[in-house]
């Protein structure tokens, strides 16, 4: 599950895209909403946290108490059912970290490579979520494969880029893209499902 808001001149949306791409938009007219939404993310971050490190009994209670408590705002904000809200925001165990997304920069001939978003008809780099055992390096090398077909050598990092300080709409999770710059060493477009 993904999750994201998204500002624009009419106030914040928040939005919920499962793996079918299906949405379901509400809009909120004032900025006050967002900064109730950013303390809700910030208390299951701390809630989740303090589930993770905390020993006492009557410390977990407190914090699973605060998890609830940052659920019910999510609700409230975004008018969705308060299951519904634990079941996606309050689901992870451990301590929360930023998710891994990598994007592969390859050029040819002074252009760059995009590829085009069968879901959505965007164009993009190639890459996306960093799969259990993989790196960096071998999930934006599948990642190309996997989109176009082509083989390439992952050379180096060149950006790292905090999704939420850059893009929008902001995710209700932090997210790290590492660009990679690629070289095209063989291979041939293929049809897939996503590209």
């Amino acid at each position: 599950m993904l999750w994201l808001l998204r500002y624009n001149k009419y106030g914040y949306k928040f939005n919920i895209i499962n793996k079918k791409k299906e949405a379901k938009w509400k809009i909120y007219k004032d900025k006050e909403n967002k900064y109730l939404i950013d303390f809700a993310i910030e208390l299951q971050f701390l809630a989740q946290a303090g589930l993770t490190y905390s020993k006492d009994v009557f410390d977990i209670k407190r914090f699973k108490r605060i998890r609830e408590i940052s659920a019910e705002i999510m609700s409230m904000k975004c008018d969705l059912p308060l299951d519904k809200v634990k079941g996606l925001f309050c689901n992870e165990t451990g301590f929360q970290t930023p998710k891994l997304d990598t994007r592969a920069a390859i050029f040819n001939d002074n252009k760059i490579l995009l590829v085009k978003e069968k879901n959505c008809g965007t164009w993009s780099l190639f890459g996306g979520w960093v799969n259990v055992n993989e790196s960096i390096k071998s999930n934006t090398i599948k990642e190309v494969k996997e989109e176009s077909g082509l083989d390439v050598v992952a050379n180096r990092i060149i950006a790292i880029q905090d999704r939420n300080k850059h893009n929008k709409p902001k995710h209700a999770y932090g997210v790290c893209k590492v660009f990679v710059l690629c070289s095209e060493v063989g291979g041939e477009f293929e049809e897939n499902i996503e590209t």
